[in-house]
């Protein structure tokens, strides 16, 4: 077998690392696995034996890998992980979207789409300039639940919206045009939740493209973190409608 290299956007694989985000993926796309990879210690976390199991089952080779381990998670204590080879996912025309534009913090992407599968939506799009979604960090962070969604990284927002035309679009802008509650309760999916960059957020023409919303919060802080934002307009997209999925 090829040796690993260290994670790189320009590579055809990418790692899931640990027990749990690893036996969601072979859930979700065996077919994408390449090798397992074990901790010399990886007897002393339960799961391993059920993640060894399963890729047993399906004829996937086990290796003592604790340096790759180590390297790829920045952890002592990452007892297992597989490579896989990198796919990437049309999104289903119907069904609500979410539209990370321009997001460059990992750890931000990974917790929004841990929310955003957690409240019902399965479908995100990426626009460049970004985070590439198959970095190690990226990954962890979503727990696991990037397996279990359709996302797909688009070069622009109008290449997004030339894929979706018609749905409606809800961006998420600190000078938005009416509150969360009140636009939650009248959405008609399949709607299409729009966030912007940490620093900058969305551009003001964003306004003109949909109904712009903003999450009420106090005057004592000048905007919330990223992936709170979606967490919240997720949430209340999501059930003050009943919009699950």
């Amino acid at each position: 077998m090829p040796k690993l290299e260290p994670y790189s956007k320009k590579l055809s694989y990418s790692y899931a690392l640990g027990v749990f985000p690893s036996l969601m993926l072979l859930e979700a796309h065996p077919e994408k696995v390449q090798r397992l990879l074990l901790h010399p210690d990886s007897d002393k976390n339960e799961g391993v034996a059920k993640l060894r199991d399963k890729c047993r089952t399906l004829g996937i080779r086990e290796e003592i890998a604790d340096r790759v381990l180590r390297r790829e998670s920045k952890k002592d204590n990452c007892f297992a992980g597989v490579v896989f080879d990198k796919f990437e996912s049309d999104l289903h025309p119907d069904t609500c979207h979410a539209v990370l534009c321009q997001i460059s913090d990992s750890g931000n992407v990974g917790t929004a789409l841990r929310s955003l599968l957690g409240f019902g939506i399965h479908d995100v799009a990426l626009i460049r300039p970004c985070v590439d979604v198959f970095d190690p960090h990226v990954l962890r962070a979503s727990m696991g639940a990037f397996y279990k969604m359709r996302v797909h990284t688009y070069d622009s927002f109008d290449e997004y919206r030339a894929d979706h035309p018609t749905r409606p679009l809800y961006p998420f802008m600190l000078d938005g045009a009416k509150t969360l509650d009140e636009v939650a309760a009248a959405a008609k999916p399949p709607f299409s939740l729009v966030f912007g960059n940490e620093a900058a957020g969305l551009p003001p023409v964003f306004a003109t493209l949909g109904q712009s919303v903003f999450i009420p919060q106090s005057n004592e802080i000048d905007s919330l973190n990223l992936a709170v934002a979606v967490s919240i307009g997720s949430y209340t997209f999501m059930n003050r409608g009943n919009h699950h999925e």
